[in-house]
C-alpha cells in the first residue's frame, strides 16, 4: 500500500513540474476608452507578470508596445553665490600734491620792471609790473588798466616794417621808399621827417623799409635822432646819434643820464637805458622814445627780408606823446590826431596799408616842403590838448579796429 501511495505522489508532482515549465499563450486585451483615439480598440497583450488577468487601460501596457515613460524633469541648478575678490593688498600711496601754476609770462622771459609813474591813478601809481614776453625790454604800464604794455603796441608807435598806431588805436602799414624821406607829422609849430632804409622786394614789387632817423623842427630848433650803420648787433655797444642844432649830443651810456639844452631849459634828452634807447622831450609840445634794433636772423628768416652778415638794418622804433596839436595836423601819423580824420585804410585785411608817399614826400630830413606842410615855426596857441596816454580804448590797445576816444 505504501509502495501504491509513494508512486502516485511522484507522477502528481511530475505533472505539477511539467504544467508549470509549459508556456502560456498572453491573453489579448482591447482598449474601450474613446478619450485614447490612438489607443482605442488596438489588441494588447497582458504583461508576462500576469498573462491571463490585466486590464486593457492606457495606463497598464505590456512592455515594449507602449512608449518609455517621459524622463524626470531635470533637478534645478544650484544656486552659486559669486565670492567677491580679495581687496588688493594695502600699499602705501603718498597724498595728491595740488600743481603749482606756471609761471607768468613776463617773469620766465625776465621781462624788465616797470611802474605807473601817472599819480592821477593812485591804485596804481608806482606798482611794479614786469614787461611782457613779447618785449621783455621795452614796455610802459598803462595806468588806466594797469597793466604792461609793449611800447610798439600803443597809440603814437612806429615800429618794424613801418607799423604806425595812430591816435584812434588803428593799426596800419605805410611803406614808403627805401632812402627817401616823408613827412610822419606836421603841424604849426612841430614837423618830423622820418628817412627810411631798406631793401627791394622784386616779388612784392616795392621796397621792405624802417624808419632809420628822424628830423624834428619845433621853434626854431631842430633836433636829429638816429640808428647808425652796424653788421653784427650788440645790444652793449650804442649805436645811436643825435643832435641839437646842428651840434652832436654827447650822452653818458648809464640809465637816466641826461643831456639839456642851456638856451631851450625845457629841452631834454634822457637816457631810459645804458645804450640804445632815449626820451626826448620839449616842454609843453611833444616827447618821443626812441630805441635803435636791429633786424634779427629770426625777423629775417620769417619776413624774407633777406638780410645779410654785412648790414643788420639798425632802425629806430618809435613812441610819440604829443602836447599842444591843432585839429589841422597832417602827415602819416599826425593826420590820425586830426578832429575830423576818418581812417583811410582798408579794414578787414591782414596788412592794412596807407598810400601817399607823393602826398608826404619831403625833399630832406629836415625839409617842409611835403604836399601836406603845416609847419610855420613860431609857437601858437593851440586848442588841441592831446596825449595819447589818456585815451580810454574800448577792447585794448594792441589790436587793429580798436576805438579810442579822448
Amino acid at each position: 500500500m505504501a509502495r501504491l501511495f509513494l508512486s502516485a505522489l511522484v507522477i502528481l508532482l511530475t505533472i505539477i513540474t511539467l504544467s508549470e515549465a509549459a508556456p502560456q499563450k498572453p491573453k489579448k486585451v482591447k482598449c474601450k476608452d474613446r478619450k485614447f483615439p490612438a489607443c482605442f480598440q488596438k489588441d494588447l497583450y497582458c504583461p508576462a507578470a500576469c498573462l491571463r488577468d490585466c486590464l486593457s487601460r492606457l495606463l497598464v501596457v505590456p512592455a515594449g508596445l507602449h512608449p518609455p515613460p517621459p524622463p524626470p524633469p531635470p533637478s534645478p541648478p544650484p544656486v552659486v553665490t559669486p565670492i567677491p575678490p580679495l581687496p588688493p593688498s594695502p600699499s602705501y600711496s603718498p597724498p595728491p600734491t595740488t600743481p603749482s601754476p606756471p609761471p607768468d609770462s613776463s617773469e620766465a622771459a625776465g621781462g624788465k620792471r616797470v611802474r605807473c609813474k601817472n599819480r592821477s591813478y593812485p591804485s596804481c601809481y608806482y606798482r611794479e609790473h614786469r614787461c611782457p614776453a613779447a618785449c621783455p625790454d621795452s614796455c610802459e604800464v598803462d595806468c588806466v588798466t594797469c597793466s604792461p604794455v609793449c611800447n610798439c603796441n600803443r597809440p603814437g608807435a612806429v615800429c618794424q616794417d613801418p607799423r604806425f598806431i595812430g591816435a584812434d588805436g588803428i593799426t596800419f602799414y605805410f611803406h614808403g621808399k627805401k632812402e627817401r624821406d616823408f613827412c610822419i607829422v606836421s603841424d604849426t609849430n612841430l614837423h618830423i621827417n622820418a628817412h627810411f632804409i631798406g631793401r627791394r622786394n622784386d616779388n612784392m614789387g616795392r621796397d621792405f623799409t624802417w624808419v632809420q632817423s628822424l628830423g624834428i623842427l619845433f621853434d626854431n630848433h631842430q633836433i636829429s635822432v638816429g640808428a647808425k650803420k652796424t653788421a653784427t648787433w650788440d645790444d652793449a655797444i650804442d649805436r645811436l646819434e643825435l643832435s641839437y642844432d646842428g651840434q652832436s649830443i654827447f650822452l653818458p651810456e648809464q640809465e637816466n643820464a641826461k643831456w639839456q639844452s642851456n638856451s631851450t631849459p625845457g629841452v631834454v634828452i634822457t637816457r631810459s637805458r645804458d645804450t640804445n634807447v632815449v626820451v626826448i622831450e620839449a616842454e609843453g609840445n611833444f616827447q618821443i622814445r626812441a630805441a635803435v634794433v636791429p633786424i634779427t636772423e629770426k625777423d629775417s628768416r620769417i619776413h624774407r627780408y633777406g638780410i645779410t652778415d654785412e648790414d643788420c638794418f639798425a632802425h629806430l622804433d618809435l613812441g610819440f606823446k604829443f602836447y599842444s596839436l591843432s585839429d589841422d595836423v597832417n602827415g602819416v601819423l599826425g593826420q590820425t590826431y586830426a578832429r575830423s580824420y576818418v581812417s583811410r585804410v582798408k579794414m578787414g585785411v591782414d596788412m592794412p596799408v596807407l598810400g601817399g608817399q607823393r602826398e608826404f614826400s619831403s625833399s630832406s630830413l629836415f625839409s617842409t616842403d611835403c604836399a601836406v606842410a603845416r609847419f610855420k615855426g613860431t609857437q601858437l596857441g593851440s586848442s588841441n590838448n592831446f596825449q595819447y596816454v589818456n585815451l580810454k580804448c574800448g577792447s585794448g590797445l594792441d589790436g587793429r579796429g580798436v576805438v579810442c576816444k579822448r
